[in-house]
């Protein structure tokens, strides 16, 4: 069964919600978060993001940058930006994002159900980010950002998440890309029954937020017998059915030099390529390819690939297999510099940007990953490729903190 536990969240006040909104801070840089927070000292970045307080250059991973985010949650507790929930609750979050719109409940999910495997997985984690997030929420003292959990949806949970959203929002903001971001509080009552309709739900699915779990479960194996409620770590969990995942792509370096015409030539010796009149694939077992100043398309062949095997049968997987490695000699896609990801919101126009500015021998736009294959290969205990996944609307980040 699926534990989600109401908890007192450390959350804005709704006339600062706006100002302390702010991107998670693995898709911003270092100088990215500081022109963003520019002139913003309620800006949730100087928490998940407080090297941006220090002088430049500062090592992201120094004892004094993680310090820095305690005194800086410290302060915005202090100047009454941010209070604590009097009482435990659960909470409504809506998103909206051009048509696409999404709802989860926001709640503190279970470290010991986390280490059981009831909450699945589908990414490994890398060692130094693993530690990042375990240092920074240690000295914390509080889990900061949310992880992304998706489960299978069912009608008896939409129907209580529906019936919250019919009152008024706490949260009702637009923040700078465009999305719209609404935050409910659920009354007692309304919780009890959310609760207990989630210990229906047999597993929950990491969709978004490996290493914060991570780092979560080892705060929490470090602070055993230890006062405070680290036994669970703040969550929003959407149904499957209302993910949006767009494509993970990539640009790779042709480390002999080859021509276009060359490249093409190889291509077509595994794919069937042709002239493609958009960028997108049309579906998948295809895949956009921007190479000698146009977009081709390039087609699987049936046979070519294990269709039985989950993780095999990715799209990106098979990019890897019939394209990144053979033809690029990439057999470490996570560690080669002749291979880099883009994000599908992005867009086909920032591929075609960095192919010509940094030379790039092509790029390769993917058909998205789809939530049933994430769901299937976390079922069968395996791991999906790096950058498998790209969700949007991504989570905002400082609506809600979950203090030890």
């Amino acid at each position: 069964m699926a534990i989600l536990r109401p908890f007192r969240a450390l959350r804005p006040t709704p006339e600062n919600a706006v100002r302390v909104a702010s991107p998670p801070y693995d898709v911003v840089s270092t100088a990215e978060a500081r022109e963003l927070a520019r002139g913003n000292a309620d800006s949730f970045l100087r928490v998940s993001r407080p090297e941006i307080d220090l002088p430049p250059g500062t090592d992201e991973h120094a004892p004094e940058v993680y310090a820095q985010a305690r005194r800086n949650l410290d302060e915005l507790v202090a100047r009454g930006v941010l209070r604590q929930e009097r009482e435990p609750r659960l909470y409504v979050y809506a998103q909206k994002m051009g048509t696409h719109r999404q709802t989860g409940l926001v709640a503190c999910a279970s470290v010991e159900e986390y280490v059981a495997d009831v909450i699945k997985k589908h990414e490994k984690t890398r060692a130094d980010k693993e530690d990042d997030r375990t240092r920074h929420i240690d000295v914390l003292g509080a889990h900061d950002e949310p992880v992304f959990l998706t489960y299978l949806a069912r009608q008896e949970i939409d129907r209580e998440v529906e019936a919250v959203k019919r009152g008024a929002p706490e949260y009702d903001l637009v923040t700078p890309d465009g999305v719209e971001h609404r935050l409910w509080v659920a009354p007692p009552e309304a919780g009890a029954r959310l609760e207990a309709a989630f210990r229906k739900v047999p597993v929950l699915y990491v969709a978004d937020g490996h290493h914060r779990s991570a780092a979560a479960a080892r705060v929490h194996a470090q602070r055993v017998g230890q006062p405070g409620e680290h036994d669970g770590f703040l969550a929003v969990v959407f149904p499957h059915d209302q993910m949006q995942i767009l494509a993970y792509n990539r640009l790779a370096r042709d480390p002999q030099g080859r021509t276009p015409e060359a490249l093409l030539a190889a291509l077509r010796e595994r794919l069937d390529l042709e002239p493609a009149p958009r960028p997108e694939p049309d579906g998948p077992l295809s895949f956009g390819v921007y190479c000698g100043g146009r977009w081709w398309r390039a087609r699987v062949r049936p046979g070519t690939y294990d269709a039985r095997d989950p993780v095999a049968s990715l799209d990106c997987s098979i990019a890897q297999d019939q394209i990144l490695g053979p033809i690029f000699g990439i057999t470490d896609p996570r560690r080669d510099t002749n291979v880099d990801f883009v994000g599908g919101i992005r867009g086909a126009k920032e591929l075609e940007k960095r192919v010509a500015a940094e030379g790039w021998s092509l790029a390769l736009h993917l058909f998205p990953t789809r939530i049933e294959q994430l769901m299937a290969v976390s079922d069968a205990g395996l791991l999906m490729p790096p950058k498998s996944t790209w969700f949007e609307p991504k989570l905002r980040s400082g609506l809600f903190a979950h203090p030890f």
